[in-house]
Formats: structure tokens, sequence, C-alpha cells
């Protein structure tokens, strides 16, 4: 029997997934279910690019604006989620398309990796934070490294949350992050996936990405972090997001406005890079030229579906 067809439209941040995903909703009947990890949070519009009801062209979106900013919310419930969603999509005789840059959620999807919705052991993550406090992230990344080399090598020595996950993994499993992702791939995929990534010229991205962050500044998103820290106590993930912990920092007078501005540029120029690496291991994904027009590659995801 047939696998049901699903989308997948992947890529660097600033690159145009939102504008060609829309474009392509409307002329094959398709609804979005939304692969960003900071787009799930509600009152964190500007920060997250999230496209808003003008944008959407009233496309149904899904996985977007459901969750509180002080809430965890696991790559494990992701995939249950999403995958609920396509099922919803397809019920209608839809096309489920699914947009977003992060990595983590769509090989969930494309290999179906099953990540263990553990408990999470308050203790032992006060352990980590405490390590990092005292000896610095690279003392995490080289206790991580250890216990998982072939996992390390996808993550950055700065990303802390990610390289606390594979720590946790090991201390609550005794099975590896790497170990755990073999064992879920045997069981096979439910769908036909097929993922298309977005690129162009590394100088081209960047100077997008540059002008989206002078955009963000300009729409208000130094007091939409405000907003944010007087309404929430604490912020377990989403204050770590791009973009929000370096206004963090302005507002608390440890950089000046510019200083923040040009930290913003570089951390999301590199999470960019850090994004095309990480796309690009993907054997089965079809790479789009992004500064091609919108209908031209609207154009040449429909002959490869067809």
């Amino acid at each position: 029997m047939q696998k049901p067809k699903v989308i997948v439209i992947c890529g660097p941040t600033a690159s145009g997934k939102t504008v060609l995903s829309i474009e392509l909703a409307k002329k094959i009947n398709g609804e979005i279910i939304s692969a960003d990890s900071m787009q799930i949070y509600k009152d964190m519009d500007i920060g997250t690019a999230k496209p808003d009801r003008e944008e959407m062209q009233g496309i149904k979106h899904y996985l977007l604006d459901f969750v509180e900013p002080d809430t965890r919310y696991s790559v494990a419930q992701y995939k249950m989620d999403a995958t609920n969603a396509i099922e919803e999509i397809l019920k209608k005789k839809k096309t489920p398309i699914i947009v977003g840059g992060t990595g983590l959620y769509i090989d969930a999807l494309i290999y179906g990796i099953e990540y263990t919705d553990m408990q999470i052991d308050e203790d032992y993550r006060n352990e980590l934070d405490k390590i990092a406090q005292e000896q610095g992230t690279q003392k995490l990344y080289e206790m991580a490294l250890k216990i998982d080399k072939q996992a390390m090598q996808k993550i950055s020595p700065n990303d802390r949350k990610r390289i606390c996950r594979v720590l946790e993994i090991y201390k609550a499993t005794g099975k590896t992050k790497t170990e755990q992702e073999v064992e879920s791939r045997k069981k096979g995929v439910k769908y036909d996936y097929k993922v298309f990534a977005l690129n162009m010229e590394r100088e081209i991205l960047y100077n997008r990405i540059n002008l989206r962050v002078d955009q963000m500044i300009e729409k208000g998103l130094i007091e939409e972090v405000k907003k944010l820290k007087e309404k929430y106590n604490k912020f377990p993930t989403a204050m770590q997001g791009l973009g929000y912990k370096e206004v963090v920092e302005y507002l608390e007078g440890k950089v000046t406005k510019e200083e923040m501005i040009e930290k913003i540029k570089m951390e999301t120029r590199r999470y960019a890079k850090r994004q095309l690496t990480w796309f690009r291991k993907n054997k089965q994904t079809i790479w789009l030229d992004a500064t091609k027009d919108k209908e031209y590659n609207v154009s040449q995801i429909i002959s490869y579906m067809s």
C-alpha cells in the first residue's frame, strides 16, 4: 500500500521558507505544520518571525503559538503533536507541509526517531547547571563527548540545552542518544516524506539575516521581551532562544543596544551555518535555490511530487 505523501520545507533562518510554503499550500490544497522550536511559544512573535494572519493568506497553520513560555516542550511531544496534525490534514484530503528550521523536530519525523519523553531529574539538572556556572559550558561538552561522541559531532560547544539533553538521556536510560536513535529508526516511518531545503550564497543569506534583525528591533522586539519578563516568572527554554537572551542581557545593563544588535546578528548567522550543516547530512534532501522566485520553486516542488 502506498504511503501518504508529506512535504517538508526546511533550510536556514531567513531563507524564505514561510513565503514559499504558503504559496505551495495555495497551489496544492495544503496545510502547514510548523517545525520551529521557538514559534510554538505564545507571546513570542517578533523574535521568532512568526507569520501573522495576513501572511498566512487563509492557509491553516498547526503547532504555532500554543505553548506557554514557562512550560517545557520536548521533541517527543512535538513528534506526537505533528503526527496528529498530519493525520488531521490527510483526513481532509489535503497535503501536509512541514515547514521550519529545527533539525531535531524534522529528523524525529522523517526518520521516525522515538525520543523518550522521560521524566526530568531536577536534581541532576541542577547539578549540571552548577557545573556550567562554576566551570563553564565547555566542561559539560567534554562530559557529553565522553558519553556520546557521535551525537556531539552535531552539537555546538555553546549549545548548553542540547549538551544537557545528551547527558540527561544517558543518566535516565543508561543508553546514549545515538543508541536510542538507531533503535527507533528500525521501526520505519508511516509517511512518504519528500524533503526540500532552501539554500543561497552565504553572503546573500547573511545580508538577509542582518536586515531581518534590524526589522525585528524596529517592530518592537525589546518591548516584546520586557512584557514577557513581566508576565512570566520563569523561562525553562523560551528565553534561551536566539534574540531573546541577548535582549535580556541588554535589559539587565550587561551590554549596550548596539552590542546587543550585533550579537543577535552574529549568533543568528552562526545558527544558520549550523542549520545548513545539519540539513546537508540528510541524503534524501532536494536542494532549491532560494534566490529564485517563489513561483519557480513551487513548480520545482510540484514536479518532484508528480
